[in-house]
């Protein structure tokens, strides 16, 4: 039951994130709540902790991204609502499949619009001299909608078995 509600909540958040750029609280929130209570009737308190504690890991591990304009809110409580279902230790352990396919997302769009070399240079002199003066947030601003790295990664870290 939990995997096709994972597998549900990922599949609308990969359409809606892809159509309209938004993961919809409609989906991340009963998600969550679902969670909460299939671990609790089955588990009792440690059920309710291992939710929970699920939650607060998917939060946590996005929220500084979030805090820096790096993603929307609507990323955070998708990887919330993963970490409802599946627990702390699978959403933290999947978190580094997202951020290996993030990548990968990001270097495929700085490689379509011919801009890698342009992004190493601003990165090396940013490094060099220490400083992100010389960087205009819009020129390095490839946003792309992040829950489809975070199914994809949900995804192959799962072993596609969620159904």
């Amino acid at each position: 039951m939990l995997n096709v509600c994972l597998f549900l909540a990922l599949l609308i958040s990969f359409i809606t994130d892809i159509k309209e750029r938004k993961i919809y609280n409609l989906i991340t929130f009963p998600t969550m709540i679902i969670g909460l209570i299939f671990h609790t009737v089955t588990n009792g308190l440690d059920g309710l902790q291992f939710s929970f504690l699920g939650i607060l890991t998917g939060f946590g591990l996005l929220m500084i991204p979030y805090l820096l304009g790096g993603m929307g809110a609507g990323d955070v409580k998708l990887l919330g609502a993963i970490g409802a279902l599946k627990g702390s230790y699978f959403v933290f352990q999947s978190f580094f499949v997202i951020a290996i396919i993030g990548g990968i997302i990001a270097l495929a769009i700085l490689i379509s619009k011919k801009e890698v070399g342009f992004f190493f240079k601003k990165v090396f002199f940013a490094m060099r001299f220490r400083t992100l003066d010389g960087i205009d947030k819009e020129d390095m601003h490839h946003a792309f909608p992040y829950g489809v790295a975070i199914v994809i990664g949900t995804l192959l870290y799962s072993g596609v078995e969620v159904m």
